[in-house]
């Protein structure tokens, strides 16, 4: 993931996470919900969570993660955000039945996961997909970041060989395909509502309850 820790603090940085902030920004501002708590799922630095906290100070940001060497990075940028509206990490393993959630569970009207389902087993995207079918209200999103292969295969030279490097690391990685994500994303009770695309050749999809 290319984390490289501050020398000064716990704080963890990935260059990924400074480039597509901006970018994934502009989709929060067209579709974030008038208020709430947004999860943020595989949170790792936890760059993501303490830029748009900032941004939405009228929302809680309740960040997760499956490493526990992650989470005192992640509370080290939830404490730079001046509203302090940024909520104590927590391990969160999206394969799990039941997810440490039920603090949060009767305000939540986000699911916000970047860069995971490609980097993760398949199940883990699964469990991903069926948690927000039970737990996001009727006005609620799901918000998927990364990259996807269309009808089977990548978008790009960058992107085949990005795949390539995932699967010669684990078998079980690689970058998924946008219709299958699309098909278990319904069979949990979720329809795509927007599709957008991203620099690099990423995309950002915002489900819905359907």
């Amino acid at each position: 993931m290319g984390f490289e820790n501050s020398a000064d603090d716990d704080r963890r940085h990935t260059p990924a996470a400074e480039r597509n902030r901006a970018p994934i920004l502009e989709v929060w501002r067209q579709v974030m919900p008038v208020a709430g708590t947004i999860l943020e799922v595989a949170a790792g630095s936890g760059q993501h969570g303490a830029w748009f906290a900032a941004e939405f100070p009228e929302h809680r940001w309740a960040p997760s993660d499956i490493d526990p060497a992650a989470l005192a990075g992640i509370d080290a940028w939830g404490r730079e955000v001046p509203c302090e509206n940024v909520l104590p990490a927590r391990r969160l393993d999206t394969t799990a039945i039941d997810w440490p959630v039920h603090d949060i569970a009767d305000d939540l009207v986000a699911i916000f996961n970047a860069n995971m389902i490609h980097i993760s087993p398949w199940p883990a995207g699964l469990g991903l997909l069926s948690a927000a079918g039970r737990l996001l209200p009727d006005h609620g999103i799901l918000f998927l970041y990364g990259p996807f292969l269309r009808d089977g295969q990548p978008v790009s030279d960058n992107d085949r060989q990005f795949d390539q490097s995932l699967r010669s690391r684990d078998p079980s990685w690689g970058l998924r395909d946008l219709g299958q994500v699309v098909e278990s994303a319904a069979s949990n009770g979720l329809e795509l509502s927007r599709q957008l695309d991203m620099p690099a050749g990423n995309l950002s999809l915002i489900f819905r309850p359907a």
